[in-house]
């Protein structure tokens, strides 16, 4: 017996002080996850890109200066389990803070988002350069996204690119997204818009992309919401008679950097957007309009106006013959050098 308890004896000393060590390197852990690298430190950026895996992270935040060391880092987050839940994105993090609660931020997602807004009318390139210039996604990215038959197809649409399908509005986006993302939320964005209007559409007899390729025409041929209904019945009392659009922004969507100056030459050109040319719609939108034009082609004014004129104040005067036409042209185009906006 005495020779047992011998034996048990260092047995419960050696585990005790494991015990104690133990907890002392509990304690020791916990307290370094509550205490901040640099309490007087003040709040930066910080990036996590896409795909940055969380060892690399822990890493950019001792390289930072942010943490005081990645390997507790990695250990606490594998801990609690946030070893895989780091999301991308741009955060403002402090030394000030605690670990605990900078990788709470992480997990959580909590990013820094910017204001992003996108004017109705705009195309994708414009688009694109918007996004780029608020530094959430480059250009060319985001434009190769866009045209993908591939992710077009993914969302049940036709064509070869989204152009029309990007919905104008006002977004919250952190930084250096993946441009895949953005262009869901934009088109996510456009189908949650419309989706009220569905029934509308199969009751004219049109389809989607015929609806928003006439809206992106009245969209760029007005900016007064209330003449986007006259807008939308004079071309659509057009197409009903075939005759040609003849609208100058399809012409003008096919001029690769457009200098503002629209030629003879130019309307003469054979193109498949060049409505002074080709009979009915182009083959696809030729901006992203907003709502207003959408529900004007599918609610358009009941007249018999078969053409508009600019009367250079930004509204336009509306015809339903040549001959009333042709007098609106001489009295509010008589002093210009510009060509006419609507001719037969």
């Amino acid at each position: 017996m005495s020779s047992v308890s011998s034996y048990r004896k260092p047995v419960l000393v050696g585990a005790g002080l494991c015990f104690v060590l133990l907890m002392f390197l509990a304690l020791a852990f916990g307290y370094w996850a509550v205490t901040p690298k640099d309490r007087t430190g003040e709040a930066r950026v910080f990036v996590v890109r896409h795909g940055t895996s969380f060892s690399q992270v822990a890493s950019q935040l001792q390289e930072e200066g942010l943490i005081s060391s990645r390997y507790l880092f990695v250990l606490w987050g594998k801990l609690l389990g946030y070893g895989k839940k780091i999301k991308s994105g741009e955060y403002r993090i402090s030394p000030a803070m605690p670990p605990v609660n900078i990788l709470a931020v992480l997990a959580k997602g909590v990013v820094v988002t910017h204001t992003v807004t996108i004017p109705e009318g705009y195309t994708m390139r414009q688009i694109a350069a918007v996004l780029s210039e608020k530094g959430i996604v480059s250009a060319q990215e985001f434009l190769r996204v866009c045209m993908d038959p591939t992710v077009v197809s993914s969302y049940g649409l036709e064509g070869q690119s989204l152009e029309g399908y990007l919905y104008p509005d006002s977004y919250q986006f952190s930084r250096r997204l993946p441009a895949k993302l953005v262009v869901d939320v934009m088109v996510h964005r456009f189908f949650e818009v419309v989706s009220p209007y569905m029934d509308r559409i199969k009751e004219k007899g049109m389809s989607l992309r015929k609806v928003v390729t006439l809206a992106s025409i009245v969209e760029k041929e007005t900016g007064l919401a209330s003449e986007r209904p006259l807008i939308a019945s004079v071309f659509l009392n057009r197409l009903k008679k075939g005759m040609r659009l003849e609208s100058d922004p399809t012409v003008i969507y096919a001029i690769r950097d457009f200098n503002g100056n629209l030629t003879r030459k130019d309307l003469a050109r054979r193109t498949p957007y060049n409505t002074y040319v080709v009979k009915g719609l182009p083959p696809g939108p030729i901006a992203n309009p907003g709502i207003d034009s959408i529900r004007a082609v599918l609610y358009p004014a009941d007249t018999s106006y078969l053409y508009f004129v600019s009367k250079n104040d930004g509204s336009h005067y509306f015809s339903s013959t040549l001959a009333q036409h042709n007098r609106a042209v001489a009295r509010y185009q008589k002093h210009r050098r510009s060509r006419v906006k609507k001719r037969p």
